[in-house]
Protein backbone atom coordinates (compact mmCIF):
# COMPACT_ATOMS: atom_id res chain seq x y z
CA UNK A 1 0.00 0.00 0.00
CA UNK A 2 2.82 2.42 0.90
CA UNK A 3 4.51 1.66 -2.40
CA UNK A 4 1.32 2.28 -4.39
CA UNK A 5 0.80 5.66 -2.71
CA UNK A 6 4.43 6.56 -3.42
CA UNK A 7 3.87 5.71 -7.09
CA UNK A 8 0.70 7.81 -7.27
CA UNK A 9 2.08 10.92 -5.56
CA UNK A 10 5.46 10.88 -7.30
CA UNK A 11 4.73 9.02 -10.52
CA UNK A 12 1.22 10.17 -11.47
CA UNK A 13 0.43 13.30 -9.46
CA UNK A 14 3.21 15.40 -11.07
CA UNK A 15 1.53 14.97 -14.45
CA UNK A 16 -1.93 15.71 -13.05
CA UNK A 17 -0.57 18.94 -11.56
CA UNK A 18 1.38 19.82 -14.71
CA UNK A 19 -1.56 19.20 -17.03
CA UNK A 20 -3.89 21.24 -14.82
CA UNK A 21 -1.30 24.02 -14.74
CA UNK A 22 -1.05 24.28 -18.54
CA UNK A 23 -4.59 23.44 -19.63
CA UNK A 24 -6.20 25.36 -16.78
CA UNK A 25 -4.12 28.46 -17.54
CA UNK A 26 -5.07 28.31 -21.23
CA UNK A 27 -8.78 27.89 -20.46
CA UNK A 28 -8.78 30.70 -17.93
CA UNK A 29 -7.03 33.03 -20.35
CA UNK A 30 -9.54 32.17 -23.06
CA UNK A 31 -12.64 32.49 -20.89
CA UNK A 32 -11.72 35.00 -18.17
CA UNK A 33 -9.31 37.53 -19.61
CA UNK A 34 -10.74 40.29 -17.45
CA UNK A 35 -9.91 38.22 -14.38
CA UNK A 36 -6.31 37.68 -15.53
CA UNK A 37 -4.74 39.92 -12.94
CA UNK A 38 -2.78 39.97 -9.70
CA UNK A 39 -5.69 41.94 -8.16
CA UNK A 40 -3.18 44.24 -6.53
CA UNK A 41 -4.22 45.82 -3.23
CA UNK A 42 -1.19 48.08 -2.87
CA UNK A 43 -3.27 51.24 -2.84
CA UNK A 44 -4.99 49.99 0.32
CA UNK A 45 -1.85 49.79 2.44
CA UNK A 46 1.21 51.75 3.52
CA UNK A 47 3.61 52.22 0.61
CA UNK A 48 6.67 51.68 2.79
CA UNK A 49 5.25 48.47 4.30
CA UNK A 50 4.28 47.14 0.88
CA UNK A 51 7.66 48.03 -0.59
CA UNK A 52 9.45 45.86 1.97
CA UNK A 53 6.91 43.04 2.02
CA UNK A 54 6.47 42.77 -1.75
CA UNK A 55 10.15 43.12 -2.61
CA UNK A 56 11.31 40.58 -0.02
CA UNK A 57 8.64 38.13 -1.17
CA UNK A 58 9.22 38.45 -4.89
CA UNK A 59 13.02 38.50 -4.73
CA UNK A 60 13.02 35.44 -2.48
CA UNK A 61 10.45 33.43 -4.44
CA UNK A 62 11.91 34.21 -7.87
CA UNK A 63 15.41 33.32 -6.64
CA UNK A 64 14.12 30.01 -5.28
CA UNK A 65 12.33 29.20 -8.53
CA UNK A 66 15.41 30.00 -10.60
CA UNK A 67 17.59 28.02 -8.20
CA UNK A 68 15.35 24.96 -8.36
CA UNK A 69 15.20 25.14 -12.14
CA UNK A 70 18.94 25.51 -12.70
CA UNK A 71 19.93 23.12 -9.93
CA UNK A 72 17.64 20.24 -10.85
CA UNK A 73 17.14 20.58 -14.59
CA UNK A 74 20.45 21.94 -15.90
CA UNK A 75 24.15 21.21 -15.52
CA UNK A 76 25.22 24.84 -15.17
CA UNK A 77 27.07 24.33 -11.90
CA UNK A 78 28.86 21.27 -13.26
CA UNK A 79 29.85 23.24 -16.36
CA UNK A 80 31.31 25.86 -14.04
CA UNK A 81 33.42 23.19 -12.37
CA UNK A 82 31.41 22.52 -9.19
CA UNK A 83 31.53 18.98 -7.83
CA UNK A 84 28.45 17.42 -6.11
CA UNK A 85 29.47 18.62 -2.64
CA UNK A 86 30.03 22.18 -3.86
CA UNK A 87 26.72 21.96 -5.72
CA UNK A 88 24.98 21.11 -2.46
CA UNK A 89 26.70 23.93 -0.56
CA UNK A 90 25.66 26.45 -3.22
CA UNK A 91 22.09 25.12 -3.22
CA UNK A 92 21.85 25.19 0.58
CA UNK A 93 23.35 28.68 0.94
CA UNK A 94 21.20 30.21 -1.78
CA UNK A 95 18.12 28.31 -0.61
CA UNK A 96 18.41 29.43 3.00
CA UNK A 97 19.07 33.06 2.07
CA UNK A 98 16.26 33.31 -0.47
CA UNK A 99 13.94 31.22 1.69
CA UNK A 100 14.33 33.49 4.71
CA UNK A 101 13.74 36.59 2.58
CA UNK A 102 10.60 35.05 1.06
CA UNK A 103 9.35 33.88 4.46
CA UNK A 104 9.69 37.34 6.00
CA UNK A 105 8.01 39.00 3.02
CA UNK A 106 5.29 36.36 2.80
CA UNK A 107 4.41 36.60 6.49
CA UNK A 108 4.24 40.39 6.20
CA UNK A 109 1.86 40.05 3.24
CA UNK A 110 -0.27 37.46 5.05
CA UNK A 111 -0.55 39.55 8.23
CA UNK A 112 -1.53 42.56 6.16
CA UNK A 113 -4.15 40.56 4.29
CA UNK A 114 -5.63 39.14 7.50
CA UNK A 115 -5.40 42.14 9.83
CA UNK A 116 -6.00 45.15 7.61
CA UNK A 117 -9.81 45.53 7.36
CA UNK A 118 -9.75 47.12 3.89
CA UNK A 119 -7.39 44.52 2.44
CA UNK A 120 -9.29 41.67 4.11
CA UNK A 121 -12.56 42.93 2.64
CA UNK A 122 -11.02 43.07 -0.85
CA UNK A 123 -9.50 39.57 -0.53
CA UNK A 124 -11.02 36.40 -1.89
CA UNK A 125 -10.69 32.99 -0.25
CA UNK A 126 -8.15 31.81 -2.83
CA UNK A 127 -6.00 34.91 -2.28
CA UNK A 128 -5.44 33.91 1.33
CA UNK A 129 -5.34 30.16 0.72
CA UNK A 130 -2.67 30.26 -2.00
CA UNK A 131 -0.45 32.53 0.11
CA UNK A 132 -0.80 30.22 3.11
CA UNK A 133 -0.04 27.20 0.90
CA UNK A 134 3.05 28.88 -0.54
CA UNK A 135 4.28 29.64 2.98
CA UNK A 136 3.69 26.01 4.02
CA UNK A 137 5.64 24.84 0.98
CA UNK A 138 8.40 27.30 1.83
CA UNK A 139 8.48 26.12 5.46
CA UNK A 140 9.06 22.50 4.45
CA UNK A 141 11.68 23.65 1.95
CA UNK A 142 13.58 25.45 4.70
CA UNK A 143 13.10 22.38 6.87
CA UNK A 144 14.99 20.24 4.36
CA UNK A 145 18.08 22.32 5.10
CA UNK A 146 18.38 20.58 8.46
CA UNK A 147 19.29 17.52 6.40
CA UNK A 148 20.97 19.15 3.41
CA UNK A 149 23.51 21.19 5.39
CA UNK A 150 24.75 18.25 7.53
CA UNK A 151 24.94 16.18 4.33
CA UNK A 152 27.11 18.86 2.74
CA UNK A 153 29.32 19.05 5.84
CA UNK A 154 29.85 15.29 5.86
CA UNK A 155 30.26 15.10 2.08
CA UNK A 156 27.40 12.62 1.73
CA UNK A 157 25.19 14.16 -0.95
CA UNK A 158 23.32 11.09 -2.15
CA UNK A 159 19.92 12.61 -1.33
CA UNK A 160 20.55 15.59 -3.61
CA UNK A 161 21.81 13.41 -6.44
CA UNK A 162 18.78 11.12 -6.14
CA UNK A 163 16.41 14.10 -6.20
CA UNK A 164 18.11 15.47 -9.32
CA UNK A 165 17.69 12.11 -11.07
CA UNK A 166 14.04 11.94 -10.01
CA UNK A 167 13.16 15.48 -11.17
CA UNK A 168 14.82 14.86 -14.52
CA UNK A 169 12.89 11.60 -14.91
CA UNK A 170 9.67 13.61 -14.54
CA UNK A 171 10.87 16.32 -16.93
CA UNK A 172 11.64 13.70 -19.60
CA UNK A 173 8.28 11.92 -19.11
CA UNK A 174 9.98 8.81 -17.76
CA UNK A 175 8.88 8.93 -14.10
CA UNK A 176 10.83 6.75 -11.71
CA UNK A 177 9.30 7.20 -8.23
CA UNK A 178 11.30 4.20 -7.01
CA UNK A 179 14.32 6.51 -6.91
CA UNK A 180 12.96 8.46 -3.94
CA UNK A 181 11.50 5.56 -1.97
CA UNK A 182 14.12 6.00 0.79
CA UNK A 183 14.36 9.81 0.66
CA UNK A 184 13.52 11.50 4.03
CA UNK A 185 9.82 12.29 4.32
CA UNK A 186 10.32 16.06 4.62
CA UNK A 187 11.63 16.17 1.04
CA UNK A 188 8.55 14.30 -0.15
CA UNK A 189 6.17 16.64 1.67
CA UNK A 190 7.98 19.65 0.19
CA UNK A 191 7.72 18.18 -3.31
CA UNK A 192 4.03 17.36 -2.87
CA UNK A 193 3.32 20.91 -1.69
CA UNK A 194 5.31 22.32 -4.59
CA UNK A 195 3.44 20.22 -7.15
CA UNK A 196 0.15 21.30 -5.60
CA UNK A 197 1.11 24.94 -6.21
CA UNK A 198 1.07 24.12 -9.95
CA UNK A 199 -2.30 22.40 -9.49
CA UNK A 200 -3.78 25.49 -7.82
CA UNK A 201 -2.07 27.96 -10.15
CA UNK A 202 -4.88 28.44 -12.74
CA UNK A 203 -7.45 29.06 -10.00
CA UNK A 204 -5.50 31.78 -8.22
CA UNK A 205 -3.99 35.21 -8.78
CA UNK A 206 -0.70 33.51 -9.66
CA UNK A 207 -1.80 33.52 -13.31
CA UNK A 208 -0.50 37.07 -13.58
CA UNK A 209 2.98 35.51 -13.82
CA UNK A 210 2.18 34.58 -17.44
CA UNK A 211 1.79 38.24 -18.38
CA UNK A 212 4.85 39.77 -16.72
CA UNK A 213 5.68 42.77 -18.97
CA UNK A 214 9.22 41.67 -19.80
CA UNK A 215 9.21 43.83 -22.93
CA UNK A 216 8.66 46.95 -20.82
CA UNK A 217 12.40 47.34 -20.23
CA UNK A 218 13.18 47.42 -23.96
CA UNK A 219 10.09 49.15 -25.32
CA UNK A 220 10.56 52.42 -27.23
CA UNK A 221 10.24 55.62 -25.28
CA UNK A 222 6.74 57.02 -25.21
CA UNK A 223 6.46 60.37 -26.92
CA UNK A 224 4.38 62.90 -25.04
CA UNK A 225 3.56 66.15 -26.76
CA UNK A 226 2.09 69.08 -24.94
CA UNK A 227 -1.12 70.45 -26.36
CA UNK A 228 -0.68 74.13 -27.11
CA UNK A 229 -3.89 76.06 -26.98
CA UNK A 230 -4.26 78.92 -29.35
CA UNK A 231 -4.77 82.26 -27.69
CA UNK A 232 -7.58 84.31 -29.18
Amino acid sequence: MIWSWNYFFFGVYPFIAGTTFLVGSAIRYEREQYGWSSFSSQILASKRYMMWASNLWHVGILTLFLGHFTGFLTNILEWLGADPVEHQWIAASAGITAGVLAMIGGLMLLLRRLLDPKVRYASRFMDIFILVWLLITLSFGLGTQFISVPDAVSGHVQNMQILIQYVRSIATFQPDPALIRTIPIIYKIHMFCGMTVFLLFPFSRLVHIWTVPLNYAIRPYQLVRAKIRSVI
